[in-house]
């Protein structure tokens, strides 16, 4: 064997060597490190990871978009309720409480021939001052075309203009007396009665937007817009219903 060729075979086994051993660092590279990414192409993972973090961050953001949906909901049916001139959704609950107290307050009368609220006018007649008593008579008129009965008490309150009630419902006074009959166009009336301020310790009620009452087995109210009837001493109760008009 001449010396040439040695040299070519000792060049070829050194190639395959080599050739060998970048093979096998090219493996070791490809295998998995145990973390599911592969070491041998940082590309791939650099891009799973973006994409990772755009779907990680979609969902936040979906997330956050829809919380701020439900807040913003919220707050407009919090904002319509609060903005809303009189209060509406508050409103529409002191109102419905006040009415449910006030009747409660009225005499039960289940008789055919009871006056029902839209055959019945109602107005508040003229102070009567006295012995440090306030009373005034609350008149009601048959409207209709047939008579009518009243028996017993009206369920009657003092409304503010937000519709909350002030104070409570008129406490009954006096004996529950007879049935009134209403011709058309008769009436009759029960007394409403407080105290002058000063006469105790407890403060005057503020004065009212509204005279809220049922008739005695009425299930609908009658309002009247007065502001001359002020509680005071927390002294505030009505008669039974009786003929006439009071003073």
């Amino acid at each position: 064997m001449s010396h040439l060729t040695s040299l070519r075979r000792g060049r070829k086994a050194a190639t395959a060597t080599l050739i060998a051993a970048a093979a096998a660092l090219a493996l070791t590279a490809c295998q998995d490190d145990g973390s599911g990414v592969k070491s041998g192409a940082p590309a791939a993972p650099s891009a799973a990871a973006s994409d990772s973090g755009a779907d990680s961050g979609s969902a936040s953001d979906s997330s956050s978009a829809a919380s701020g949906s439900s807040s913003a909901e919220a707050d407009g049916g919090g904002s319509a309720a609060s903005q809303s001139p009189s209060g509406q959704g508050a409103k529409g609950t002191a109102v419905r409480t006040a009415s449910a107290r006030t009747a409660a307050a009225a005499s039960t009368d289940t008789s055919s021939d009871r006056c029902t609220a839209d055959e019945l006018g109602l107005r508040l007649g003229r102070a009567d001052v006295g012995a440090g008593n306030i009373r005034y008579p609350l008149v009601f008129t048959n409207n209709g075309k047939t008579s009518c009965t009243l028996r017993g008490y009206p369920g009657v309150s003092l409304i503010q203009r937000d519709g909350q009630m002030i104070g409570k419902p008129a406490t009954r006074e006096g004996a529950a007396g007879k049935a009134v009959t209403l011709k058309p166009g008769g009436s009759a009336y029960a007394v409403l009665h407080t105290i002058q301020d000063g006469l105790n310790d407890e403060p005057c009620w503020k004065s009212p937007y509204l005279l809220q009452t049922y008739p005695p087995g009425s299930k609908d109210a009658m309002t009247l817009r007065t502001s001359e009837l002020r509680v005071c001493g927390g002294e505030f109760s009505v008669t039974a219903l009786e003929p006439g008009v009071g003073r």
